[in-house]
């Protein structure tokens, strides 16, 4: 089975620290440096806030962030929808992974994790729905 292609994002794809930043503005909505930096350092490690300034400034130079200048403190926030960006890079960890084989995908999934009777239930839901397509 193979999936259908999506259109992709302009510019390079994310590193995985602007996956973490991304990841705090799909949550939390348009924000702050300082709100940015201080999620990152209760949520994922700590982080100097020059660091992350910089990523953000980088971030909106190759076009993943858009940067509201109209007040004092600038306001970030994604410059793509999260499942656009999320689909792009499963599109690409599909074909570099799996030649595009959802199939394939799916059984390494489901063999290296266990998935708990709710989660088969919900991935069992979802097929029939897609087979009554």
């Amino acid at each position: 089975m193979q999936l259908e292609k999506k259109e992709g994002l302009p510019g390079p794809e994310p590193t995985r620290s602007e996956l973490e930043i991304l990841q705090v503005l799909w949550k939390a909505g348009p924000s702050t440096v300082r709100f940015v930096n201080d999620q990152l350092n209760r949520e994922k490690r700590t982080v100097q806030y020059t660091s992350t300034l910089k990523l953000m400034q980088i971030m909106v130079e190759k076009g993943i962030l858009k940067r509201d200048e109209s007040q004092m403190k600038h306001v970030y926030s994604p410059a793509h929808e999260e499942n656009k960006t999320k689909g792009q890079l499963l599109d690409r960890f599909l074909d570099s992974m799996y030649n595009g084989s959802v199939t394939h995908l799916m059984m390494q999934l489901l063999g290296n994790k266990k998935a708990s009777k709710k989660e088969l239930q919900a991935i069992r839901d979802f097929l029939n729905k897609m087979e009554k397509k």
